[in-house]
């Protein structure tokens, strides 16, 4: 088959987008397993250790039990949107790692703008909470979407600004530049700095990392700012009316869209698939250069998983009035004034 024509094109570009998705599932099926083991060591019990040995199997358990469970539509919802906003959800969810590189030239669409095509995805998965709360034909739920809808457009501002600090240290929207403008050892990571020609920058860049983290844990409704969980109400939010396979795309999604943050997180901060140290026992390109830089990458992805479960086992929930005020009052001023800073050094100090 002649891989340059249109079809062979389009089976390259298939067969990677499986492979991203399948991979994404896979991990996600153990990475639930840990934030739960994680949870209940904190707590001092076992948690799941029944399904398979030490519980491994026990996510696709939870998942069969979900597919053959009846899928129980509530009699006044809009039934095309109620089913809709889960699909919307997932979708969008494993849309945007489209973007993410694995390891040099290893992406499925390595975009010059993919930073601002992560942040469009990201803005849009809101609207998929919406639906599913406002569909549900239940006041509850709808409050649960509203208050999503609200936290996360909020902390998409402060995001952006964050990101714009790491986009003027790099030079570049596109995320394997900003990775490769970390290569070298770990002193040159964004976190720190990013490098001896901008080392004044660490006491912008460590801060903005840490808001960056919080920002994500109220951009993917993690606790400690769970708030669309609607605990006020004894419900449980946005999803309270969903069941079976739907509940489950909504769980599927917002797993996906927290490793999605982690992977953020290194990529913009720590280097991405760049080791801590220079990497001279593989040149650059060849298949163990790009597998070392794969396993570097997916260690720091789920360093940053560990602890996002961590926070949820630990840190206690904020009300919501404390929630938008660290947004609106705390991280939106310090992280424009951050942008400021990291512009007036790239253009009166830097070398």
């Amino acid at each position: 088959m002649d891989w340059a024509s249109p079809l062979g094109w389009t089976l390259i570009a298939v067969g990677q987008i499986l492979l991203v998705t399948v991979g994404i599932l896979l991990s996600l099926a153990f990475l639930l397993l840990a934030d739960r083991k994680i949870w209940a060591g904190v707590q001092m019990r076992k948690g799941p250790n029944v399904v398979g040995p030490f519980g491994l199997l026990q996510s696709f358990a939870d998942f069969f039990k979900f597919v053959f469970k009846e899928i129980v539509v509530p009699a006044g919802a809009d039934k095309v949107v109620f089913l809709l906003a889960p699909l919307i959800t997932f979708i969008l969810a494993f849309v945007a790692w489209a973007a993410i590189p694995f390891a040099p030239g290893w992406v499925v669409a390595d975009l010059n703008v993919g930073i601002l095509y992560l942040f469009a995805i990201s803005s849009l998965g809101v609207y998929g909470i919406i639906m599913g709360g406002w569909a549900s034909n239940s006041k509850y739920p709808f409050l649960g979407s509203l208050r999503s809808a609200a936290q996360m457009v909020s902390y998409e501002v402060s995001i952006g600004f964050i990101i714009i600090t790491v986009i003027l240290l790099a030079g570049t929207m596109n995320l394997s530049g900003i990775v490769e403008a970390q290569a070298g050892w770990f002193w040159n990571w964004n976190v720190f700095g990013n490098g001896a020609k901008n080392w004044p920058t660490i006491v912008i860049m460590f801060p903005m990392m840490v808001m960056f983290f919080i920002s994500a844990l109220a951009e993917t409704n993690r606790p400690p700012f769970d708030l669309p969980e609607a605990e006020s109400e004894l419900v449980a939010g946005y999803q309270v009316e969903y069941s079976s396979t739907p509940y489950l795309l909504f769980m599927i999604g917002e797993y996906a869209n927290i490793v999605l943050m982690c992977s953020m997180l290194s990529l913009l901060f720590f280097g991405g698939w760049n080791a801590p140290y220079p990497v001279t026992f593989a040149e650059p390109g060849s298949l163990i250069y790009n597998l070392h830089a794969l396993l570097w990458f997916m260690i720091k992805t789920v360093a940053w998983f560990v602890m996002f479960a961590l926070v949820k086992a630990i840190v206690p929930r904020y009300r919501y009035d404390q929630l938008m005020r660290l947004g609106w009052k705390i991280f939106l001023p310090t992280s424009l004034v951050a942008v400021i800073g990291v512009a007036a050094w790239r253009v009166f100090g830097a070398q």
